[in-house]
C-alpha cells in the first residue's frame, strides 16, 4: 500500500526539496512531492514543482519562511491563515545554483495532514492530491518519515470511504483508481479537459496499480470487498444515508475549494499569472488580458471567470 512513496526524485527535486526544507526552518517535517513532475503527465516548462510541506507548528514555518526566502506576506497573517480553508498555498522561487526553480507550496502541520488524510477531513482538497502518486522526498528524520507515510497510506485506505457510491458494479484495480479521479476533479472547479483523467492514469499505472491492488485486497480481507480473479465489486452497495452524507461531503468540499480562491489571491505571488499560465497549459487556450483586467483583476476579470466555468470542458460525474 505504500508503493511508490519512498521512491528516490530526480536531482533538481531533490535539491528544490532540500532549498525548501532549509527555507521552513527546524520545524520542517517532511516534502511530499505530488502533481504533474512527480508522476510525468507532461508537466509544462513554467510550471511548478508541488509540494505538501509538513510542520510541526505554523508560526515557525511562517517566521523562517519570511526571513529566508523573504516572502510578501507576513509570518502573522500566514498563520492566521494557516487555520482558515487548510492548507496555504505558497509560491516559491528557490535560487539554486543551475538556476532558480519554482515550487507550489501547501503547508500542514502533521496533525491537520492526519485529519485531511482521514474520514474526518473538511473537505476533498488534500486528500483528493494524495491519494496519487506522491514521494516523500525529504524528511526530517526515520519518525517523521513514518509518520508522513502512513498518513499517505490513510488517504489511499480512506477513498473506500468516499469512492463507494460512485463505483460501478464491478471493476479492476485500474478502474477503481479512474474512478476516484473522476469523482475527485468534480469535487472542485478545474481547468482539466476530459482527456485529463486517461493521462493520470496513463502516467501513474506503473505505480499506483500495484499499491491499490493491495489496497483493494484489505478491502477483501475485511470484508468491504469481493473478488473474483482480477474483478473486484462491493460486498454491500451503499445505504441511502450513506450516499447522502458523501454527496453532502463533495457539496462542502466544492463550496470550500471555491471559497479557497479568495486566500489563494492573498498568499499566492502572482497569482493571476500562475492561473493564467494554468488554465493555457491544460486547455491549450491562449489568453489575453487586458490592461484593465491584469490591474484590477478582482472587479474586471468576473466575466471571464464565469463564462469558465460556465463553459470549461471538465467531465461530469456523478457528484
Amino acid at each position: 500500500m505504500a508503493a511508490g512513496l519512498d521512491a528516490p526524485v530526480a536531482e533538481d527535486t531533490r535539491e528544490l526539496a532540500n532549498y525548501l526544507a532549509a527555507a521552513f526552518g527546524p520545524t520542517t517535517l517532511a516534502l511530499i512531492h505530488y502533481g504533474s513532475h512527480a508522476h510525468g503527465s507532461k508537466p509544462g516548462p513554467g510550471s511548478a514543482h508541488d509540494f505538501f510541506v509538513i510542520v510541526d507548528q505554523y508560526a515557525e514555518a511562517f517566521r523562517s519562511l519570511h526571513l529566508t526566502a523573504n516572502t510578501q506576506v507576513s509570518p502573522a497573517t500566514a498563520t492566521t491563515l494557516a487555520f482558515v480553508l487548510p492548507p496555504n498555498v505558497l509560491r516559491i522561487i528557490a535560487p539554486l545554483p543551475d538556476g532558480p526553480m519554482q515550487a507550489k507550496c501547501n503547508v500542514l502541520t502533521l496533525r491537520d495532514l492526519r485529519r485531511l488524510c482521514s474520514p474526518r477531513a473538511w473537505d476533498d482538497f488534500t486528500q483528493g492530491r494524495l491519494f496519487q502518486q506522491v514521494q516523500i522526498a525529504w524528511s526530517r528524520d526515520p519518525e517523521s518519515q513514518v509518520a508522513v507515510r502512513d498518513a499517505l497510506i490513510c488517504a489511499r485506505l480512506n477513498t473506500q470511504w468516499w469512492g463507494r457510491p460512485f463505483l460501478p458494479p464491478t471493476f479492476t484495480v485500474e478502474e477503481y483508481f479512474e474512478r476516484l479521479l473522476e469523482t475527485s476533479f468534480s469535487a472542485e472547479i478545474r481547468p482539466e479537459g476530459n482527456d485529463r483523467v486517461a493521462q493520470l492514469v496513463a502516467a501513474q499505472r506503473k505505480i499506483i496499480v500495484p499499491a491499490y491492488e493491495a489496497v483493494l485486497d484489505h478491502f477483501v480481507a475485511t470484508r468491504i470487498l469481493l473478488r473474483d480473479g482480477k474483478i473486484y465489486r462491493l460486498a454491500s452497495p451503499p445505504t441511502p444515508g450513506e450516499r447522502m452524507a458523501i454527496r453532502a461531503y463533495f457539496a462542502r468540499s466544492k463550496a470550500r475549494a471555491t471559497a479557497r480562491w479568495s486566500k489563494h489571491i492573498a498568499l499566492y505571488d502572482d497569482w493571476l499569472t500562475y492561473i493564467v499560465e494554468k488554465i493555457e497549459r491544460r486547455t491549450g487556450q491562449e489568453i489575453e488580458l487586458t490592461e484593465r483586467e491584469k490591474r484590477w483583476p478582482l472587479i474586471f476579470l468576473w466575466p471571464r471567470a464565469i463564462e469558465f466555468v460556465r463553459t470549461r470542458p471538465q467531465r461530469k460525474t456523478p457528484v
